[in-house]
Formats: structure tokens, C-alpha cells, sequence
């Protein structure tokens, strides 16, 4: 039986921070699902198709393993991904106590309603203070992105 992990965000953009939960994750799995969800409680900076196409980049440039699949999730539970690809683990990314609080309630609902285990992952202390929202506040405001993202994204964003 395979082991399948899906690590899902809203990516918007990717970060170093998420690359490297993905690239600690993916050697532990046979096969991860990194996947771009919708969050109805965020407004968006770059569409859905974007973030993936972002995010395959990042992952194709950095040169991670051949198991990761990229791919997205607008309708329904997360879990009824997990439950459509098999996958038995959900990896979060956790940067601080905040994040935990956050996230802890969800892990129970998924563990009940689907069986789904949550896993979280601490970050490389370099990245622990990197999240999508300062990105995009610094692109906003002309700042430099490129020490906290993926070359791809540092030049999509300089080029919007």
C-alpha cells in the first residue's frame, strides 16, 4: 500500500518556507500532493491557476524528487481530496503557537470526519518568519522578494 501525503496552501505566492516543508516531506512519503486550495477567508493575489503554475516551477527548479504532484482543490473538503487520491496524511507547516491554535482544531475535524492524520512540520528557523501575506506586502509596497521565494516567483512579481 502506498503512503500519501498531501501538503495543502494557499500559496499566494510560494515561499522558501514552503518549498522547505515540501522538500523535508516528500523522502517520507511514496508519493505528495502539494496542493494550491482555495481559502474563502483570503482575498487573493494571484489566481488559482497561477499558484500552480508558480508552484510546479519551484518545485521542477529546486530539483525535488519524482513523487510530488501539484495540483488544486476548490470544491469541498480538503479531505475529500485526500480521500480521492488515497492520501492518509495532511502536512502543515507550523511557524508559531499562533499557527498551532489555528490549525489544531481543524486536525481534529479532518481526523474525524475522513480519518485523516494531520502532521506538522516545524520550519528551518531562516524561513520561520517568511508567510505569503508579508510577501505580498513587501511586493506591494516595491520591496525586494527574492530572498524569501523561489527564483520564478521573485521574477513574476518584479514583472506584475
Amino acid at each position: 500500500m502506498s503512503r500519501i501525503a498531501v501538503v495543502p496552501g494557499s500559496f499566494d505566492p510560494v515561499t522558501l518556507g514552503h518549498l522547505d516543508v515540501i522538500e523535508r516531506a516528500a523522502p517520507l512519503y511514496d508519493e505528495l500532493h502539494v496542493v494550491v486550495v482555495h481559502n474563502p477567508d483570503k482575498a487573493a493575489l494571484l489566481p488559482i491557476a497561477q499558484r500552480v503554475s508558480l508552484l510546479e516551477e519551484a518545485v521542477k527548479d529546486a530539483g525535488f524528487p519524482g513523487n510530488i504532484v501539484v495540483s488544486s482543490w476548490s470544491v469541498g473538503l480538503l479531505v475529500d481530496y485526500c480521500t480521492d487520491v488515497g492520501a492518509s496524511v495532511l502536512i502543515k507547516g507550523i511557524r508559531s503557537q499562533i499557527d498551532v491554535a489555528y490549525e489544531t482544531p481543524m486536525a481534529i475535524v479532518n481526523r474525524d470526519l475522513a480519518g485523516v492524520e494531520t502532521v506538522f512540520m516545524l520550519p528551518n528557523p531562516a524561513h520561520a518568519h517568511v508567510s505569503s501575506s508579508l510577501v505580498r506586502q513587501v511586493a506591494a509596497l516595491g520591496g525586494d522578494v527574492a530572498p524569501y521565494v523561489p527564483n520564478a516567483v521573485a521574477a513574476y512579481l518584479r514583472s506584475s
